[in-house]
């Protein structure tokens, strides 16, 4: 299968998913997504990525994001969606990457999950850094509050509240270079691999961040940035999401 060539630095991306997945390997919703972003320096986190990738930037910069969302309906292949193991909180720290290949995509650095079962999965098959944590979402009204902690002890831990607008908010280019992603980098056994994913073009709501309380971005990626207030703040009601097939890198 072709693929473009790589994208040059800036270069906008596209809104849409630019592949359709016709047979899932997994379907799923993610739903009350929050997406903090902070900026760094490529060559800060660029021994982060797996072979084949590189860091991806806008202007000078890459981004580290933690993203807070609730995980519903997982289900494999047309299959129905998993009771009880299929819906749960997940908090993660990724990095943005870019391929040889032009494919344009995210490194999770850390994966928390509240079910275990996922977690030893992810971990065992696609060697993907999940955490089996205690983690919560709970509504009040307009506000958000997601909570994780590691179940090691001691183990880093995450706490974020935000005011939530039904006003809609228009996203911009750094906004489209942070969550027009269409697919995940990844090493196991040996190679890296693209993992396809589609889902609608995101909505946006505007959104205040009302607190953070953060310890994950420190431990995944020995930056304290998350110290600070972060360059984007961005919070979408959902979108179903498919799974396609991985491909090497």
């Amino acid at each position: 299968m072709a693929h473009p060539p790589a994208p040059a630095p800036g270069e906008p991306l596209s809104r849409a998913a630019p592949h359709e997945i016709a047979r899932p390997l997994f379907r799923q919703s993610w739903d009350d997504v929050v997406l903090l972003h902070w900026p760094v320096a490529p060559g800060a986190v660029a021994h982060h990525f797996p072979e084949g990738t590189r860091p991806d930037v806008v202007g000078a910069h890459t981004y580290v994001g933690l993203v807070f969302f609730r995980m519903r309906g997982l289900a494999l292949g047309r299959g129905p969606a998993l009771p009880v193991v299929g819906t749960f909180t997940e908090v993660n720290v990724r990095l943005y990457s870019v391929d040889d290949e032009g494919r344009r995509g995210v490194v999770f650095r850390t994966l928390d999950c509240e079910r275990l079962l996922p977690t030893v999965v992810a971990r065992s098959v696609w060697r993907l850094p999940y955490h089996w944590a205690s983690t919560r979402t709970l509504h009040f009204g307009d506000r958000l509050l997601f909570t994780t902690r590691r179940r090691r002890i001691p183990g880093p831990g995450s706490r974020v509240w935000i005011a939530r607008s039904e006003r809609p908010y228009v996203p911009g280019e750094l906004d489209d270079f942070l969550t027009a992603r269409w697919g995940l980098h990844a090493r196991a056994w040996g190679r890296t691999y693209f993992w396809p994913v589609h889902h609608a073009p995101w909505t946006f709501r505007e959104v205040a961040l009302l607190s953070l309380d953060d310890q994950l971005v420190e431990a995944a990626t020995r930056l304290q940035v998350a110290a600070h207030t972060p360059a984007s703040v961005l919070y979408s009601p959902g979108v179903r999401v498919r799974f396609g097939t991985p491909t090497r890198a």
